[in-house]
């Protein structure tokens, strides 16, 4: 039987599909499942990430994002964790997850991403000022921008190449 890691990190670009992914890892694997946003949302007594955006600032969001993700991390548990979009980026978040455990970077292209979260512009604070037209152009960016840490993950997958059928070997042992 092999040995599964105790801590699994999905990451990746808003829209790529890490709770997807992350709900049926967790499920293959027997561990319970965490959104990192989720529980953010959860201790912050119910506020939105969005309304957390709009009255404390992306610097608050950021801070508490870190303590969540380090409070998890000292965990002595065994679970799946989908992380948001920006978290390898901000206070050595990345760092903290590759010495806890394993880390996954789902990619996926601008072309796929946009459509996924064209329905989303108003819901999520980094792309509410955005036209339609300009969302492409944002993902490319950002996706650019935060490539540096995305790359740091232990393994990188690209999303589109997922199946449920393979699900443990792909995001595993790729």
């Amino acid at each position: 039987m092999p040995i599964y890691p105790e801590k699994i990190f999905l990451i990746g670009f808003m829209g790529v599909g890490k709770s997807h992914w992350g709900t049926r890892l967790a499920r293959a694997l027997n561990y319970p499942f965490f959104d990192l946003d989720e529980e953010i949302v959860r201790a912050e007594n119910g506020r939105s990430i969005y309304e957390l955006f709009e009255e404390k600032g992306e610097a608050y969001f950021r801070d508490r994002e870190s303590e969540t993700l380090h409070r998890f991390t000292a965990l002595d548990q065994s679970f799946v964790m989908a992380c948001g979009g920006g978290t390898p980026c901000y206070l050595n978040n990345i760092e903290q997850m590759n010495a806890a455990g394993l880390t996954i970077w789902l990619q996926s292209g601008a072309s796929e991403l946009a459509p996924r979260l064209l329905s989303e512009l108003d819901k999520r604070p980094l792309l509410k000022n955005l036209q339609a037209d300009q969302l492409m152009d944002y993902i490319e960016q950002k996706q650019l921008e935060r490539s540096v840490y995305y790359q740091q993950a232990k393994r990188k997958i690209q999303e589109s190449e997922l199946s449920e059928d393979h699900l443990l070997k792909q995001l595993l042992y790729e």
